[in-house]
């Protein structure tokens, strides 16, 4: 897999940082991104059954919904860095991630049908980025409302850590009432 390394600040908007961070700078990003994936499975694959449909607040996601989140907004960024790595010069709407999340109707599915859409989007994101040109890695695009302008590079930093934001996440909420 080819090295991509990391957007400096300035290609990606000031709210993404808090998924950079979780995401080394050492270019192996494609790599990260299929090791990530095998961590954060068997992760979820240890949990019981029922922890899958815990919410830990009422109104928060369930861990079934935010997994089907982290693969709307993989799917979702990775399209939006084929067209900035396109040159596209069309702003790019947002997307209302609650409503997704409702409509997704992910607490209906099984693990296993969620993961097998998972890795096949992940392995189309990681092929995606295997082939992109290399100057086509730096084309700032735009977008409207709190997304702004990125790069295409940026992007696929975006996926990795937003990912591991929410892996993260479900270790600190969800966990804590159960490991008694």
């Amino acid at each position: 897999m080819r090295i991509i390394h990391k957007a400096k600040r300035g290609d990606y908007p000031e709210y993404a940082e808090m998924y950079m961070k979780w995401i080394p700078d050492d270019g192996l990003i494609l790599k990260h991104l299929k090791d990530n994936f095998e961590e954060n499975k068997k992760f979820i694959y240890s949990l019981p059954d029922g922890l899958l449909y815990h919410r830990y607040k009422e109104g928060k996601w369930s861990i079934k919904e935010i997994l089907v989140h982290v693969i709307d907004d993989e799917r979702i960024f990775a399209y939006r860095a084929l067209r900035f790595a396109r040159n596209e010069k069309n702003n790019l709407i947002g997307f209302d991630q609650d409503a997704y999340a409702i409509y997704s109707e992910a607490d209906k599915r099984r693990l296993d049908n969620i993961f097998e859409e998972y890795e096949a989007v992940r392995n189309a994101t990681i092929a995606l980025f295997n082939g992109l040109p290399e100057d086509s890695l730096d084309r700032m695009g735009h977008g409207t409302g709190t997304f702004n302008n990125a790069t295409a590079r940026a992007l696929v930093y975006h996926i990795a850590g937003h990912e591991q934001h929410h892996i993260s996440f479900i270790k600190e909420h969800y966990l804590c009432d159960h490991k008694s």
